[in-house]
């Protein structure tokens, strides 16, 4: 059964492109504010990088502002993160949750996203 299921990561170049997708299940996202948390390095606390709202508004943390583009599909339950001019501080593993994470039931794999010259 899907809960939270991140997929699309891998190593990326500075300035390449990733697109990483969240499938979640239908009482997780009917709703709710999704986002993508970023952790690095393993251990540290997740931290919110974008935002997407039940009404489709966005939010964007400062440092990948004008960067990623979040947008979600309520149809097919899914959330996407596109990663434009990746640098390397976005080197991390990506999840996908509720926003806010003390709402939801838990976390998923999570994504890894690796960023090299």
């Amino acid at each position: 059964q899907v809960q939270l299921v991140e997929s699309g990561g891998g190593l990326v170049h500075p300035g390449g492109s990733l697109t990483l997708s969240c499938a979640l299940s239908q009482n997780i996202m009917s709703g709710n504010a999704i986002g993508w948390y970023r952790q690095a390095p393993p251990g540290k606390e997740r931290e919110l990088v974008a935002r997407v709202m039940a009404y489709g508004m966005t939010i964007y943390e400062d440092s990948v502002k004008g960067r990623f583009t979040i947008s979600r599909d309520d149809s097919a339950n899914t959330v996407q993160l596109l990663m434009d001019y990746v640098q390397v501080e976005d080197t991390g593993t990506y999840y996908c949750n509720v926003v806010p994470s003390s709402l939801g039931t838990g976390w998923g794999q999570g994504t890894q996203v690796h960023v090299y010259s």
